[in-house]
């Protein structure tokens, strides 16, 4: 009697463990079946039997955000970019048609301007490109430690000739201390020259852009700063999104591609360094400061 009674409760006891075990792991599965079926919300319970099963839905939740955040972010991305072709696509088939009806003649002053529009929509491609490779660290970046007040100087000099009607100040406040980073000098240009000329873009005639350099305990701080419009505190977050664009106003024409800064960011994070943008407000300026690792 004591040998049979041991056993339904051994039988009964297993059974209850095996329940409590198993419907964790079925309520994964069926999360993972949503998720799988285009259900981004599914989500599981961050409790289970045992220790290992929590982590491993604490897991399966962060992953699922993180799948939830990708996914909208490119639909976002589609949207945007369906919204920034529009505008040259539609005024090449103006021309077109223009043309065709015999409206415009066909003479080089009007294939310039299709030319124009062209140029935009092939820009727009190879900025996505390179934001692309560089957030799928796809791009090749040829490495050799680079002097900071070098690589400052040549991004002012490059400024200084593409700028030079502006009425904007380039100047330069270099930490001489020989610091290097470990980078790509011609993409770190890049990052820099794009800093630049998003600041004096914001900055009225007769303000000033300053390139400084510092040397941290944890690498190389070079900080981009403009007395320019400033950026609204609810702004500051979403700077570098690709599209965005702090005045809504502004057209392709004058306010860029929207994704300059998306560049910047790409092409900093590609070399394992940081990028953030500081402001007091509007009419205060805006501060971008880049942490790079020192060589």
């Amino acid at each position: 009697m004591a040998t049979t009674a041991a056993t339904i409760a051994a039988l009964g006891i297993g059974a209850f463990v095996t329940r409590r075990a198993v419907r964790p792991v079925r309520e994964l599965a069926r999360a993972a079946s949503a998720i799988a079926q285009g259900d981004f919300t599914a989500r599981v319970p961050e409790t289970g039997f045992g220790s290992e099963i929590a982590t491993l839905n604490h897991a399966f939740n962060q992953m699922a955000r993180e799948i939830a955040g990708t996914e909208r972010t490119r639909a976002e991305m589609l949207r945007d970019l369906a919204h920034e072709l529009r505008t040259p696509l539609t005024s090449v088939r103006g021309y077109h048609e223009a043309i065709a009806d015999g409206v415009l003649p066909a003479d080089d002053a009007t294939f310039a301007r299709v030319d124009g529009e062209l140029s935009r929509i092939e820009r727009l491609v190879e900025d996505l490109d390179t934001v692309s490779r560089a957030e799928e660290r796809r791009l090749d970046l040829r490495l050799r430690p680079v002097p900071v007040a070098d690589l400052i100087s040549s991004a002012a000099d490059s400024a200084a000739l593409s700028q030079q009607h502006t009425g904007v100040t380039v100047r330069l406040d270099l930490a001489n201390d020989g610091s290097q980073v470990w980078g790509d000098p011609d993409r770190l240009h890049e990052a820099l020259v794009n800093l630049i000329a998003n600041a004096v873009q914001h900055t009225p005639i007769g303000g000033t852009v300053t390139l400084s350099s510092r040397t941290t305990d944890s690498g190389v701080r070079i900080e981009v700063a403009d007395t320019g419009a400033g950026i609204a505190p609810e702004h500051l977050s979403r700077i570098f999104e690709r599209f965005y664009r702090v005045d809504s106003g502004r057209s392709r024409d004058t306010g860029g591609s929207g994704i300059g800064l998306t560049i910047t960011r790409a092409l900093i994070r590609a070399h394992g360094g940081h990028i953030r943008a500081q402001s007091a407000g509007l009419g205060h300026g805006t501060t971008f400061v880049i942490s790079l690792p020192r060589h």
